[in-house]
């Protein structure tokens, strides 16, 4: 850590060269050179700046496996969806043939209930009558 010349401290002092980072700089007296002296306090700031970059990175690979699980979930329901179409088509087409096939033969089947019905009761009452008997 550099110190002030005169007073063997540190740069507390410097006045308008000093940052709120707790870089400081002083101009020396005689040349161009400038001295420059980082705050022991602010030397932390690059392991938490690297931690912060790490959980940063880390965000960022959460975000991905996020962005490419929606798009499976997305092509996942479309293909849903696709599947659902052709299985509503398909009962569509096949109540269709149905209600065809009901409104071309449905009286006769009627009309072959009803008859077995007579039928199944008159055997039921010939037997009865005959074990009466």
């Amino acid at each position: 850590m550099a110190s002030d010349s005169h007073t063997g401290g540190p740069f507390y002092g410097a006045g308008p060269y000093r940052s709120r980072e707790g870089l400081s700089t002083r101009s020396a007296a005689a040349s161009d050179e400038i001295q420059l002296r980082i705050d022991p306090m602010h030397g932390e700031l690059d392991d938490e700046i690297t931690g912060l970059h790490r959980q940063i990175r880390q965000l960022k690979g959460v975000a991905q496996e996020i962005g490419t699980e929606a798009k499976f979930q997305n092509e996942f329901l479309n293909q849903l969806q696709d599947t659902l179409i052709k299985a509503q088509a398909g009962v569509k087409n096949n109540m269709r043939r149905l209600n065809r096939s009901i409104n071309q033969h449905g009286t006769n089947h009627l009309v072959h209930v009803i008859a077995f019905a007579l039928l199944l009761f008159a055997i039921v009452y010939l037997l009865a009558k005959i074990s009466r008997r």
